[in-house]
């Protein structure tokens, strides 16, 4: 049997309770302790799924721990990566990379020096829905993709987050925040993006917190909260995305793939399951039942399994730092073709990460 990849966390807030929940379910990871600058909250998380709260600085220098998963705010996403390769540590993010192409370059350039390995949110195109949607693409159900549309649009994360403060600041807003799902999931399909138009706006000046102690404050908004660009892939493939804090309802698909031979509807890429549907010439919808694992329920820690799996084996990790670091490039020449009003060319070029084996069974990678 593989020996288990031993990890901590830092960051205790809202989503690393997800992490923790799911951590189980892999037999490759073994959770030995979180940390956070405000330790009632790391001891929290700690008494809740029986680990060990250590102050950042002590998790940080353990030996035992390979790998640390860093939970914190994007704005911090960089700097605590950096700390984790320093202390000799593979680092795996949550979304986004960073919320610049010049922070990240400074951590690509401190991954490559050291050797170490950094894996980066969002992970859910490992999702048995998302990769069914890759294997009827690469098997040719709906032909060669020729065009698609990405919608995330919602009234703002202030409805339901009692501290929304960050998602209205730099490396916020629905881009940056949710669009990493969409076209990480659209690059585990179509492969890499070569150019990017777009339009933006704020359509508010602050946003009214309404849950939580804070209820009824103001959140000033420093983003553009309603993004619209059109992605032209590599291989030729156009994709619309419009990603919104500004829509109260709508009716269009998460994801939407046109072919030559067909389309297909993709499920909700913030999720690991959903059901594909597909439609050849004039058919109706013929519903795909997933024929990959982690499909059914949360395992919001899989990038960090398969990146644990991936140490052993000597292979590449598939939610990769070259991965993140295109998305974020789409992502920010987005907005900068919103600004300029000119097509922004996309410099780098990531390889599409390798799909699942088919029949592989729950938690196993290779």
């Amino acid at each position: 049997m593989t020996e288990p990849v031993r990890i901590g966390l830092v960051g205790c807030g809202f989503i690393s309770g997800a992490y923790l929940r799911t951590a189980p379910r892999f037999d490759i990871l073994q959770v030995k302790a979180c940390a956070d600058r405000d330790g009632k909250a790391a001891g929290a998380r700690a008494a809740e799924f029986g680990i060990t709260a250590m102050p950042v600085d002590e998790l940080l220098a353990d030996p035992e721990i390979e790998i640390v998963v860093n939970l914190t705010t994007p704005q911090a996403h960089v700097d605590v990566d950096l700390q984790i390769l320093a202390a000799g540590k593979h680092a795996h993010s949550e979304k986004p990379l960073a919320v610049s192409l010049a922070e990240a370059n400074r951590l690509r350039a401190v991954a490559e020096e050291t050797g170490l390995r950094v894996g980066c949110a969002p992970d859910t195109f490992l999702g048995g829905a998302h990769q069914t949607a890759r294997h009827l693409l690469d098997s040719g159900r709906i032909g060669e993709p020729v065009a698609g549309t990405a919608f995330m649009m919602l009234r703002g994360h202030e409805r339901w987050h009692p501290n929304p403060d960050f998602y209205y600041q730099p490396g916020g807003g629905p881009m940056f925040d949710m669009g990493p799902y969409y076209l990480t999931c659209l690059v585990n399909l179509l492969g890499p993006v070569a150019r990017v138009m777009g339009m933006a706006k704020a359509t508010f000046d602050s946003r009214t917190i309404e849950s939580g102690p804070r209820t009824g404050a103001q959140v000033p908004v420093d983003v553009a909260t309603h993004i619209s660009a059109v992605l032209q892939f590599a291989s030729g493939a156009h994709v619309t995305v419009v990603m919104s804090f500004d829509v109260w309802k709508h009716q269009h698909s998460p994801i939407e793939i046109y072919g030559t031979e067909g389309s297909m509807l993709v499920p909700d890429p913030n999720h690991f399951g959903g059901t594909v549907q597909v439609s050849q010439g004039r058919d109706e919808w013929e519903p795909v039942e997933p024929v990959f694992p982690h499909a059914d329920g949360e395992f919001r820690i899989i990038g960090a399994a398969d990146m644990a799996a991936a140490l052993r084996t000597g292979r590449p990790h598939r939610a990769s730092m070259e991965l993140a670091y295109h998305v974020l490039e789409v992502m920010e020449a987005a907005e900068r073709a919103a600004t300029t009003g000119r097509i922004v060319e996309i410099d780098s070029r990531c390889e599409r990460p390798a799909a699942l084996p088919e029949g592989a069974p729950l938690g196993r990678f290779d």
